[in-house]
């Protein structure tokens, strides 16, 4: 990891650094991209096979597409009962947090003869997609499926890669049924994203995609993107780990490599007050990556997008974080609760020693499809919201259209749409003896 000064030049050069790994820097892949999606929108079935033929190996028909309830009936057997337990109990967690974001429909009226409100409505159809490629990840099917169910959708896709035999991952599949998924079939990539953004004879249309993946899953999300809805354009990993002289270093080093152990895009960045925590960091952090599984990947990540960036206050240091807009921001200072109300941009926000990100992984209860990117400045985490869309309701009474007619038509023919002054003043026209 390089150990910067903090400036406002280094933060530049590091945001630059950062956003090139976004997925609206992944130009050169636009064009593959495009021709698979394409293709599957044209040919349906006969190219969702073939792609997945090609990248993965594996041979798909639309007999053996989707997984059977004897499938995942073997997953249950496959997967070791303590882990079953543990989903289990992350489900409840997850469940009780999104629980608490669902929204009802409300309406108001008065006594001038109008009636307003807000007809909130689930989605019909979503589409979930779940990575399998460098890693497997059930946390992330317990994280898309249940805030769509909370907000009740009515038909829960998910896709899924399978490997060369033609099997989904058990804990996977064990963690589709745990959250409710109601299909799942076996392909991934864009291809995938294709068949949910358009249907084909197999897969059904949905209304939303979403999930994070690969480059070329993003970039695939991003160009269905009206089409379909979708969530976000997910970019690599990230977090960062605000930090004074009574952090732990042991347990900072341990939290930064958490994350840069997802891929070699992965960023790790520490700031700190503290001169002498940023050398012990750096110490554990060569100490963990000799022992850990994930070395090669590690030492690209840090080589990469690590960085031990030292502030001269807290005051800078917490510009720093609000700057950067981290996907995960971890909070490790005398006073966390005091420092979590000046941060505007964060993913999740993780407060204190005892609350390391991959609690919000995988347990806790929020969700951990985040913003990156940057994006953080904007976006929000997946959440029951998501699932959700909003009519208005207006009513009013001919009372109350006629208090305001007039009002309606002056600002109408203002903007010279008279039209729409006359769907208001023929209400009222004066009848002719």
């Amino acid at each position: 990891m390089r150990k910067v000064k903090l400036t406002k030049e280094s933060t530049k050069d590091i945001l630059e650094t950062l956003l090139k790994r976004s997925p609206n820097n992944y130009g050169k892949y636009e064009d593959a991209v495009a021709n698979i999606l394409a293709k599957v929108k044209a040919e349906g079935d006969t190219a969702l096979f073939a792609f997945t033929r090609e990248f993965d190996k594996v041979e798909v028909t639309k007999d053996t597409i989707r997984v059977t309830p004897e499938e995942i009936e073997e997953a249950y057997k496959l997967v070791d009962p303590s882990l079953i337990d543990v989903i289990k109990k992350a489900l409840v967690n997850i469940r009780s947090y999104h629980e608490k974001q669902l929204q009802n429909s409300w309406f108001t009226s008065t006594t001038d003869g109008t009636m307003l409100g807000q007809k909130v409505t689930p989605l019909e159809r979503v589409g979930v997609y779940v990575p399998g490629g460098k890693a497997v990840y059930p946390s992330s099917v317990l994280m898309n499926i249940v805030p769509a169910k909370i907000a009740g959708v009515d038909h829960v896709v998910m896709c899924t890669p399978c490997n060369k035999e033609g099997k989904v991952n058990p804990a996977v599949l064990v963690a589709a049924k745990e959250a409710g998924a109601d299909e799942v079939y076996k392909v991934g990539g864009a291809q995938a994203i294709a068949a949910m953004a358009f249907g084909t004879e197999s897969i059904p249309k949905v209304d939303k995609i979403t999930g994070p993946g690969n480059i070329f899953v993003a970039l695939a999300k991003k160009a269905v993107s009206g089409f379909v809805s979708i969530d976000s354009i997910a970019g690599p990993s990230e977090i960062l780990v605000l930090a004074d002289e009574t952090a732990n270093p042991r347990y900072v080093a341990a939290d930064l490599l958490s994350q840069a152990e997802h891929d070699e895009m992965a960023s790790a960045i520490l700031v700190t007050t503290s001169r002498e925590l940023a050398d012990k960091v750096q110490v554990e952090i060569e100490g963990f990556v000799q022992k850990l599984s994930r070395k090669a990947i590690l030492e690209k990540s840090l080589e990469n997008y690590g960085y031990i960036l030292i502030a001269e206050n807290l005051d800078e240091a917490i510009a720093a974080a609000n700057e950067i807009a981290s996907e995960h921001l971890e909070i490790v200072t005398k006073d966390p609760f005091q420092v979590m109300t000046k941060i505007r941009n964060a993913g999740a926000i993780f407060i204190g020693e005892n609350s390391s990100e991959p609690l919000g992984d995988y347990f806790a209860g929020p969700n951990h499809i985040l913003p990156t990117n940057g994006t953080a400045k904007f976006f929000s985490p997946l959440s029951v919201d998501d699932f959700m869309k909003k009519s208005s309701i207006v009513y009013y009474s001919r009372e109350a259209l006629e208090a305001v007619h007039e009002d309606i038509e002056t600002f109408a023919k203002a903007e010279r749409l008279t039209a729409h002054a006359n769907s208001i003043a023929v209400r009222f026209e004066k009848k002719e003896d």
